[in-house]
């Protein structure tokens, strides 16, 4: 499902409820956090092997159910954020990838974790 159509069925479900008066930007974006941290939760005191392994298609479908939950949360958010504040995401990731680019030039950033301002 492109972004488009994921962006009008989460405005159609919010307004069928109508839920709009209490999604102010400041609730919204509390909201985004929350979800974040459940998202976090899910990776509490599992290693990294765990939580690949939550990740791989032949992991606990239960787990791995949760991971997808918590990611939609995350993105149904998002989408209500950038709504509100009149944001097009995808545009708005274009720029950002473009700005990327130039913070992290492949010479210098290729197999490094560091961020750009330890460039020399």
């Amino acid at each position: 499902m492109p972004l488009d159509e994921i962006r009008r069925a989460v405005l159609q479900f919010r307004d069928a409820r109508d839920w709009s008066r209490f999604h102010t930007l400041r609730n919204l974006i509390v909201s985004l956090n929350l979800e974040a941290a459940e998202l976090l939760e899910l990776t509490q005191w599992k290693s990294d092997d765990e939580i690949e392994a939550v990740a791989a298609q032949s992991g606990d479908a239960k787990e791995r159910e949760a991971l997808g939950d918590e990611c939609a949360d995350v993105l149904i958010y998002l989408i209500l954020i950038a709504e509100k504040a009149g944001i097009d995401l995808v545009e708005a990731t274009r720029a950002k990838i473009e700005k990327n680019a130039l913070k992290y030039p492949v010479e210098k950033s290729r197999g490094s974790n560091r961020k750009y301002t330890h460039y020399a």
